[in-house]
């Protein structure tokens, strides 16, 4: 039998490592599950999703020149559908929690990219001046050179 990539074929657990478990194939090919393509979930250790001997079904993700075959369990596994956020909730993002500050929301119930940059920039000052007066404190005063 010849194993092409996306292919779903049922094998046989023959080894687990820390990175992933390897799966005996039909025809005797071996291939291997990385540990980033055996649940949809974070899997600290495999072991907590598969055993030696389990028999399990794969997808076969790539068969390279030296017959390297990389497979997959999650792909075979439905896909759970994402939590929708709420409509007109303001959110956190990247720049910072706008929770505490008022501002002007744009039609999704979010700030504005204007508000979200003046944030930004206001406390980048903020922590560049701390910053400063820590630094210049240390060094005896605002840039006074000492006498040696």
């Amino acid at each position: 039998m010849s194993i092409e990539a996306g292919a779903v074929v049922e094998g046989v657990v023959t080894g687990i490592t820390k990175f992933g478990a390897f799966v005996e194939l039909p025809g005797g090919k071996v291939g291997l599950v990385h540990i980033s393509e055996v649940a949809d979930v974070y899997v600290n250790d495999v072991k907590d999703f598969l055993k030696e001997g389990q028999k399990t079904k794969v997808k076969v993700l790539t068969v390279d020149e030296r017959g390297k075959i990389g497979l997959s369990i999650k792909r075979l596994q439905p896909k759970q559908p994402e939590a929708a956020p709420r409509v007109g909730a303001p959110h956190r993002s990247a720049v910072g929690d706008f929770r505490r500050s008022p501002g002007r929301f744009n039609n999704s119930g979010s700030f504005s990219f204007e508000d979200k940059l003046s944030k930004f920039l206001k406390d980048s000052d903020e922590r560049l001046t701390d910053l400063r007066r820590k630094t210049d404190s240390k060094r005896g005063g605002r840039g006074a050179r000492r006498s040696s």
